[in-house]
């Protein structure tokens, strides 16, 4: 493990988040890195600061007494109309329940057309990807570790490339799965925001790119070398291009097993 990729899991380790390869890993880095294991002792050290009784402060006896008898005052029950009108917001709320869990690339796909119906999946796993512990299987800043990973989990070779250098470093990939099928997920950083990427292969002749917007995400889709790439963020629509033509800039074709 490299000092890039340690910087990655030094919180999710502090707060125990870490499957078991991962805490043997960074417990073995830390052992022979001084300036990450000092870095984990600064975040253990801030943590129990902020968790200390130094901290607590009593509220002022004015104060208390007032919320004392705010409670006092407060009627024993809701009033009737409240109570009325409890079963329409319970329904309200469940409307809403259902609409959020919905699959999002099925309402895309219906207010679209079938012709975005992998960007609409592409956004929609993207934004389960950014729920904690999602995003990524493996934590990487290296091609060379990322694209080995892969190896027997997918029925291809996934193209994999380092564009650091281009202003969009890459941070991991993880197995995810588009249209019933298993593809890969590339994981790459602009700033604070992240880049998804998704690829697999296709029996189709290239094409050129086609974004779709959706809800502040853009999706640019495109085909090459017999593989279809979705790249999903929620950067500027430009920046995102720029992204795209960084990575089509190598003309490597992945193989397929």
């Amino acid at each position: 493990m490299m000092c890039d990729d340690a910087r990655l899991l030094l919180h999710a380790c502090l707060d125990n988040e870490l499957d078991a390869a991962q805490s043997v890993a960074i417990t073995r880095h830390l052992q022979n890195c001084p300036e990450c294991a000092a870095n984990y002792a600064d975040y253990t050290r801030l943590r129990e600061g902020i968790a200390g009784a130094s901290l607590y402060r009593r509220a002022p006896d004015a104060l208390r007494k007032r919320w004392s008898r705010d409670e006092a005052a407060a009627p024993a029950a809701a009033p009737r109309a409240g109570i009325r009108r409890a079963p329409l917001a319970m329904a309200a709320g469940f409307a809403a329940a259902l609409i959020i869990t919905t699959p999002l690339w099925l309402y895309v796909t219906h207010r679209a057309g079938a012709a975005d119906a992998w960007a609409a999946e592409a956004v929609s796993s993207h934004i389960r990807s950014m729920q904690p512990l999602h995003l990524m299987d493996v934590v990487s800043t290296d091609q060379h570790t990322v694209k080995p990973w892969f190896a027997g989990k997918l029925d291809f070779s996934p193209r994999v490339k380092d564009l650091t250098s281009e202003g969009f470093p890459l941070v991991g990939g993880r197995l995810d799965a588009l249209g019933g099928r298993s593809v890969a997920a590339l994981i790459y950083k602009r700033r604070l925001h992240v880049i998804n990427l998704y690829q697999w292969p296709i029996v189709a002749t290239d094409t050129g790119q086609e974004a779709t917007q959706w809800n502040g995400y853009t999706a640019i889709q495109w085909t090459a070398g017999n593989m279809r790439y979705v790249a999903v963020s929620d950067v500027g629509e430009n920046e995102l291009r720029q992204f795209v033509l960084a990575f089509r800039n190598d003309a490597a074709t992945p193989s397929v097993r």
